[in-house]
């Protein structure tokens, strides 16, 4: 018995051997390994939590937030209705002309005596100084005389004829086809380019900011791509990568509507996960 007593003596017991237990110091030393190891225990453990709560807050499934667009065709748009009561408006006032001062002067015809009319002499050069030669005379203003041009029947003047372009008519850009635009190799292909070409911004990384950048863009009759644009962003340099790679990307495979290759509107969501 006297062993066991013996072995169960622990250090505090020695230390506070004939002195005040009750004082406090002796509870204090008793309970404080165990405090100790549960403390570290309980901090490793936040520690370990801390670290890798990203990892476990990208495996909550997040609801995508539903992107809705629709085109207005200006042109389907109806007129304001028009009051019957209302009355015309009125017509735009006559533009006057000015008159322009002419005097006869006809060039020489070489024609038999018996059928020369009889007409006035040849103007002067004084009155062809204050006057337009035309083929009869009338009396106008002397200023307008530098807008008038000389009557079709003296002076026919032939018409450039000027070939105007017409302007392209772009292509219809549809929203749903019957036969969707695909990446080359198909959903799996687009996976691993994006994996494979997307690299995470440095600013992004330093502020642990993880998630989805939505894109759209336009895939053309050959595949191409054009008019990226952000629906939604990340910031941090996020935006920027995505349109970056989007950029990159070989000729998709056209939509179809009607068995021919339309234009067609792609919405993409991009994911940056932070490992």
């Amino acid at each position: 018995m006297a062993e066991n007593k013996a072995s169960a003596v622990t250090l505090d017991d020695i230390i506070f051997e004939n002195r005040n237990k009750a004082y406090g110091a002796y509870d204090l030393r008793k309970v404080y390994r165990p405090t100790l190891t549960k403390s570290m225990f309980i901090g490793i453990g936040l520690f370990v939590l801390a670290m890798l709560s990203p990892a476990l807050i990208s495996l909550i499934p997040q609801k995508e937030e539903e992107q809705f667009m629709s085109e207005i065709d200006l042109m389907k748009i109806p007129p304001p209705p028009i009051d019957p009561n209302e009355p015309p408006p009125p017509p735009p006032p006559p533009i006057e002309v000015p008159k322009v001062a002419t005097i006869k002067f006809l060039p020489p015809e070489v024609k038999k005596d018996e059928e020369v009319p009889e007409e006035t002499p040849p103007p002067v050069v004084e009155e062809l100084e204050k006057a337009v030669v035309a083929d009869k005379t009338q009396e106008g203003d002397e200023n307008a005389q530098e807008a008038i041009i000389a009557p079709e029947e003296t002076a026919p003047v032939k018409e450039e004829v000027k070939v105007v372009e017409a302007a392209p008519v772009e292509e219809q850009v549809f929203q749903v086809v019957e036969q969707n635009p695909e990446f080359p190799g198909g959903l799996s292909a687009l996976g691993q380019y994006l994996g494979k070409n997307i690299k995470y911004p440095p600013a992004a990384s330093r502020a642990n900011v993880s998630g989805r950048v939505f894109l759209t863009f336009v895939v053309n009759t050959d595949g191409s791509i054009q008019d990226i644009a952000v629906l939604k962003g990340l910031g941090f340099g996020c935006d920027e990568e995505a349109i970056r790679v989007v950029k990159g990307m070989p000729k998709w495979k056209p939509g179809k509507q009607s068995g021919r290759n339309v234009r067609v509107k792609y919405n993409l969501p991009i994911s940056f996960v932070l490992e």
